[in-house]
């Protein structure tokens, strides 16, 4: 059995447009970056601003848990930011998610998750 290398007719062009892919794809990741640290940036923002208003006994029960689980989330991301200064990041992130996952502790911070509600 043979197995002959697919040679294109138009090699320039096959490159440009894998180029052009690879650049649209990480734009497009980027962008939903982007908007999952913006949303965790408001997100941040109410749960200070909830602590604030607890301190002056102004705060309810319900805006006291959301606060709390955001306070979470923050733990969580500050936990993954521990991996990302260790050398073969690239690696260790998504295998821990994976393994999070696969024990079911979510690593991730809920902004990240596409399951959750936005």
């Amino acid at each position: 059995m043979k197995i002959y290398p697919h040679i294109y007719k138009a090699p320039v062009r096959v490159l440009r447009i894998s180029r052009r892919r690879f650049w649209l794809r990480l734009k497009r990741d980027l962008l939903v970056l982007k908007g999952a640290l913006a949303q965790e940036k408001q997100e941040t923002k109410e749960m200070l601003i909830t602590y604030k208003r607890y301190t002056q006994k102004q705060a309810t029960q319900e805006e006291m848990q959301a606060a709390n689980k955001q306070f979470a989330d923050i733990l969580k991301g500050l936990g993954l930011g521990m991996f990302a200064v260790l050398p073969f990041a690239p690696v260790t992130i998504p295998l821990i998610v994976k393994l999070g996952k696969i024990v079911g502790v979510d690593v991730l911070p809920s902004s990240f998750n596409k399951d959750s509600e936005k």
